[in-house]
């Protein structure tokens, strides 16, 4: 009994669930089947202007249901996608789209990836290629390798006496 209630209640929390979304959508009838799909694309490659980074259809803000609105209105006259991207560029500036276009304003965005690209590129090679790195032996003479081995054995000696100590 315990367990069908656990079930039902598990249910009733994916209904509830479910039932905002279902009832989020909303329902567009087009004169032209075209402006269906265009109405799509158009809604899907804008951006909404008070999200971060939502496109119109995925945003519930008040101003990206009016936009839907007027996409909806200015494709039910007969406007082309550009016509109505342009408005919405004059209105609220390149930011409502997800791609920019290349110009002056947006040189930096286009450019930018593919230089700190090759600028890692640049510093990788150079660490892995710097003099540090080096695999080449020193060639001493043997007076300053003797003095230098015995630099080593008594610090080798002074560390382990330090340790003994402890």
């Amino acid at each position: 009994m315990l367990k069908n209630l656990y079930y039902v209640g598990i249910l009733l929390c994916l209904l509830v669930d479910l039932s905002s979304e279902i009832s989020a959508q909303e329902i567009r009838y087009f004169s032209v089947n075209e402006y269906r799909t265009r109405y799509y694309q158009l809604v899907d490659e804008l951006r909404c202007p008070k999200c971060q980074n939502q496109n119109l259809a995925d945003s519930n803000s008040l101003i990206a249901i009016d936009l839907r609105n007027q996409i909806y209105s200015m494709l039910e006259e007969g406007r082309t996608d550009q016509e109505i991207t342009e408005f919405l560029v004059d209105r609220y500036g390149e930011y409502v789209r997800y791609d920019p276009p290349l110009n002056s304003k947006t040189m930096i965005l286009w450019f930018a990836p593919v230089f700190f690209f090759l600028l890692g590129i640049i510093i990788i090679l150079y660490i892995y290629k710097s003099p540090f790195q080096s695999k080449e032996q020193v060639k001493l003479k043997p007076n300053k390798k003797k003095y230098l081995d015995n630099l080593v054995i008594s610090d080798s000696n002074n560390i382990d006496s330090a340790e003994t100590e402890k």
